[in-house]
């Protein structure tokens, strides 16, 4: 599958061929939905915490004698019938969010993504990703000359970590080591801008 490659000014300047069996399977929209909510879920830390009636900070002081008043017998004000009061089977910071997914299958899902990126138009390949500047005004133009908006995200080598800073100071794009690809930073941009360099590395990973 030949797509263009284009310089940071926009103009192409080449085309490189896209193996089919990353940029060319079958979409399972399945697939993809289960890992979205699996790194949704695994990315919850589970804080959620309430108090029971033994440790909310209330005196345990009988609060009204026993008989003779007509009310029902009560001791400390803490009980959950009470406003101010410990909460009964109320969530703890104990939960685990966590959820399983085979390694076949996340990387199954990665190539359904990039497969639906390549079909929609939204995947954009760069010669040579390097800034004149790294600067957040040259890599806003360069998003633009590139991609058409700044709404980007940009996949990046360890060699280009310098202007990632650049990237990460505007607001709609998202500079990410291409070693860390994930489903939810894949759809969560307009477009997915790839140096050469970072596709090397997605075909040694992924193919």
């Amino acid at each position: 599958m030949q797509v263009p490659v284009v310089n940071i000014q926009g103009k192409q300047v080449n085309t490189v061929d896209l193996p089919d069996s990353i940029f060319g399977v079958e979409v399972n929209v399945g697939l993809m939905h289960q890992a979205y909510v699996r790194q949704m879920a695994n990315a919850r830390l589970g804080t959620a915490h309430t108090k029971t009636r033994s440790e909310v900070a209330l005196t345990t002081a009988k609060w009204y004698r026993q008989k003779g008043t007509g009310r029902a017998r009560h001791g400390a004000r803490s009980a959950p019938t009470f406003v101010g009061g410990g909460r009964s089977h109320g969530p703890r910071n104990e939960r685990n969010y966590k959820q399983d997914m085979p390694k076949k299958m996340r990387r199954k899902a990665l190539r359904c993504a990039l497969s639906a990126l390549l079909r929609d138009n939204q995947i954009v390949v760069v010669d040579d990703l390097a800034l004149s500047d790294n600067k957040t005004r040259v890599a806003e133009q360069t998003l633009n000359a590139v991609a058409g908006t700044s709404n980007a995200l940009v996949l990046l080598t360890p060699e280009q970590k310098e202007m990632a800073q650049a990237f990460r100071n505007l607001a709609q794009a998202t500079p990410l080591h291409v070693g860390y690809l994930n489903i939810r930073d894949l759809f969560k941009h307009e477009k997915v801008v790839i140096s050469l360099a970072a596709l090397d590395r997605i075909k040694a990973h992924l193919g």
